[in-house]
């Protein structure tokens, strides 16, 4: 019986989060959602104020012996700017900002292990600010929001052009 796993990553808007994971060996599902709040019922309306608590996050279902844990964070941490404590790129707000929320012991050693090597490497100025977190209570978000940029090509590409993370992840992690 195949063994899988959960891992959950806050990385600024939550649709463009889920392209860079999705349909590759061993990813079996990745489901947008909020988590880190207190309540365990948030509507995205809710989240969007910045009262909730709650960040934007993917959640991807994983088959570890196919796709370990290790290359999920391998893979996150290039989609994101890890010293923006203020959201990320266009997106401002406590909701947008970053964190690796664990779901067990080994995946909180891992992230942790990762965040010290990237701020060892020198490849930032400022200090690495996302935060390694225990996972909470994931509340999915609304079904539009689930696959968008397939669902909405057109929006997606868009979004994704003024945001300003492509020439990010372009002039930091290329």
């Amino acid at each position: 019986m195949k063994k899988v796993e959960q891992a959950t990553f806050a990385g600024g808007c939550f649709w463009c989060m889920v392209k860079p994971f999705d349909e590759l060996p061993g990813i079996e599902g990745i489901v947008s959602g909020y988590m880190g709040g207190s309540s365990e019922n948030v509507s995205y309306k809710e989240v969007k104020t910045g009262e909730t608590g709650h960040l934007e996050v993917v959640q991807i279902t994983f088959d570890p012996a196919v796709f370990p844990y290790q290359q999920l964070l391998d893979l996150y941490w290039p989609q994101i700017d890890p010293t923006d404590d203020e959201g990320q790129f266009q997106d401002r707000g406590s909701q947008y900002r970053t964190a690796i929320f664990y779901h067990t012991e080994e995946q909180r050693e891992l992230a942790e292990k990762s965040k010290q090597a990237i701020a060892d490497s020198g490849r930032f100025k400022d200090p690495i600010v996302t935060e390694v977190r225990p996972a909470l209570a994931f509340i999915p978000a609304e079904d539009y929001h689930q696959d968008f940029y397939k669902k909405n090509p057109k929006e997606y590409k868009e979004d994704r052009a003024k945001s300003g993370r492509d020439e990010f992840i372009e002039a930091n992690w290329k």
